[in-house]
């Protein structure tokens, strides 16, 4: 079984040793954030989310270059373990083909938006880089 085949199996099943995943390193001053919707805004549904970086550059998921990632949008949780690969469902939105920004269909009601950016094996970088939360609301 070759590496990416092990991975989706690891990010099938959700068990996988921390250890035997290789981390990309990420550059000491690479940072992450939400451009839109402002903290605190109350928006309609669907909401565009466009996400900013810097001190990084994006690559597709799959795509192995020094000092590049790609977003994943986490919806109303916490953050994943950051040594596992990011869990892929409805509260954790991957972006693996190198998007820049998201139209989501959000629920009436309060919600907290975050990003985290992983590398070409949907692994968190060591350090992670991860976006300030905001809360929005949506009308």
């Amino acid at each position: 079984m070759n590496r990416k085949h092990l991975l989706v199996l690891l990010i099938a099943t959700g068990s996988a040793l921390a250890a035997d995943l290789p981390r990309s390193a990420a550059p000491a001053d690479a940072r992450v954030y939400i451009i839109s919707p402002l903290d605190g805004a109350t928006v309609a549904s669907p909401v565009t989310v466009r996400f900013g970086l810097s001190g990084m550059g994006i690559a597709p998921a799959g795509m192995q270059m020094e000092g590049t990632g790609h977003h994943h949008l986490l919806i109303d949780v916490e953050l994943p373990p950051l040594d596992l690969p990011v869990p892929a469902d409805q509260r954790h939105l991957h972006f693996g083909k190198g998007q820049t920004e998201a139209v989501v269909q959000l629920a009436p009601g309060r919600h907290r938006l975050q990003l985290l950016l992983a590398d070409h094996l949907h692994l968190p970088h060591q350090e992670p880089v991860v976006s300030e939360p905001i809360s929005i609301t949506v009308r």
